[in-house]
């Protein structure tokens, strides 16, 4: 099994840092890619890391992940409560998959309670700020060496 993980990134995550720092903290998406590729390295993953506004870039990452990666590590942003064709094409990647996200969706507005995401993945991280990140690499690194075995 591939020990590459795809680590997606949706809508506005490009101002992170920028937009709503008392939401989502003071650390830019570069310091996040920062210090997941170090942590992939002490993992012994390979990591690619991409960040789109555009649905279906998303969506064309997953399915390149199908033929490539052990496992995606996603945080869809708004994308989470609107996208079916992301969980559609979630739907056909055959390995561990974890949801994140920044802030606790569940302490936020109702509409950010429903995640179509979740509906697929194997873990959700929600509200550890960008520590969740590495939480998620941790998770799906545990999650792709178990399925090897």
């Amino acid at each position: 099994m591939s020990r590459l993980v795809f680590l997606l990134n949706g809508p506005n995550l490009n101002l992170l840092g920028k937009r709503q720092p008392h939401i989502y903290g003071h650390e830019t998406l570069a310091d996040v890619e920062r210090d997941c590729q170090a942590l992939a390295g002490e993992l012994g993953i390979g990591l690619r890391f991409h960040q789109s506004n555009r649905e279906y870039e998303i969506i064309d990452w997953i399915h390149e992940a199908r033929d490539t990666a052990g496992g995606i590590v996603i945080n869809p942003a708004a994308f989470t409560h609107t996208s079916v064709a992301i969980l559609d094409a979630l739907n056909t990647f055959d390995a561990p998959v974890i949801e994140i996200h920044i802030s606790n969706v569940h302490k936020r507005e109702a509409f950010r309670h429903h995640s179509f995401v979740s509906a697929r993945a194997d873990g959700v991280i929600a509200g550890f700020g960008t520590q969740g990140y590495q939480l998620a690499l941790r998770r799906v690194a545990r999650l792709i060496d178990e399925k090897a075995a």
